[in-house]
């Protein structure tokens, strides 16, 4: 074996001993164990100071997606009172339009024409003038459906327009003046309203569109 000496302690390779100087302290003596048993470590693993590796995680699944670390989610917690109290609410609402739908389609179907009646579209004045008209979906009114009927057809809308001056001819309360039920029909058939050209050959070729 060799022999390694450092000051009054002595070094043999796989022992170790110390005999303490009477003129240094203990913290020397530490020191020297500190060192030989570092030394005894590194000799021990061949002279190579080894690495700690983390043993492998136990629930490492390589077949499962991620390794099986995928976590469920957490319940989640159930809504205040209030929110489910206006949830309720909006589900009643929903289930009462569906029934009024259903049932009273004609009404609902006058209320939105009739909405957007009112925001000047005139296929929509047109069509509340026909429901006035014949009482669909609401009280049949001659009168309102003339108005409905006259705003539509001052934007243009051929049928509305031939549908005022019929109306007009039959005795129904319009504002046309004297020949312009003519106007109207005339304007209503160069738009391909049939029934248009029916009465300009019939009617009004006999001087019956001149009121």
């Amino acid at each position: 074996m060799k022999r390694m000496s450092t000051g009054t302690s002595h070094f043999v390779t796989g022992t170790f001993q110390t005999t303490q100087h009477p003129r240094e302290g203990a913290s020397s003596c530490n020191n020297v164990n500190n060192m030989a048993t570092a030394s005894v470590g590194m000799a021990q693993s061949g002279g190579v100071r080894q690495r700690f590796v983390e043993d492998a995680d136990p629930d490492w699944d390589p077949t499962l997606p991620y390794g099986g670390k995928v976590f469920l989610a957490r319940k989640k917690k159930s809504d205040p009172l209030h929110i489910r109290a206006v949830e309720g609410f909006a589900l009643c609402v929903t289930i009462t339009f569906a029934f009024y739908a259903y049932f009273y389609f004609d009404h609902l179907h006058f209320h939105v024409t009739h909405a957007y009646a009112h925001l000047g579209y005139p296929s929509a004045q047109h069509q509340v003038g026909q429901r006035y008209l014949h009482g669909k979906g609401v009280e049949k009114d001659h009168e309102m459906s003339m108005k409905w009927f006259r705003k539509a057809s001052d934007q243009g809308h051929p049928h509305a327009a031939y549908n005022l001056a019929v109306g007009h001819l039959k005795g129904m309360k319009t504002d046309l003046k004297p020949g312009e039920a003519h106007k109207l029909i005339h304007h209503a058939a160069s738009k391909g309203v049939k029934q248009a050209h029916k009465v300009l050959n019939n009617v009004c070729t006999r001087g019956g569109c001149s009121n």
